[in-house]
């Protein structure tokens, strides 16, 4: 709902009508995505009877970029997305299962 509310703020609709159905498109859109990643994520841990495994991860990111190419009916799009996602969900993973820390504590 925050992409959508931003992206109706970048850019203006031409009528609330308009504004309405471009907030409903992007937010089904990324419920959506969340959705095939949490499914696409289970799934390959279930079969891959491996549950912790940051590569399911790669699984559910790469099957949400999928997603969004078929959304926008492009090979590329989705092709970059699938890597793009998968590789973000695997460091992810990878970084809560070894504890990172990609900032300090905040300062007092």
């Amino acid at each position: 709902m925050v992409g959508s509310a931003y992206h109706l703020v970048a850019v203006q609709p031409e009528s609330t009508m308009a504004g309405l159905q471009r907030a409903t498109n992007i937010t089904v859109t990324m419920a959506t995505m969340g959705a095939v990643f949490g499914m696409a994520t289970c799934l390959s841990a279930q079969a891959r009877d491996a549950p912790d495994d940051p590569f399911n991860y790669f699984i559910g990111g790469c099957a949400s970029g999928i997603f969004i190419g078929a959304r926008t009916h492009s090979a590329m799009t989705g092709t970059s997305a699938c890597l793009g996602l998968g590789v973000l969900a695997f460091y992810t993973k990878v970084g809560k299962t070894e504890g990172w820390k990609l900032a300090g504590a905040p300062v007092r």
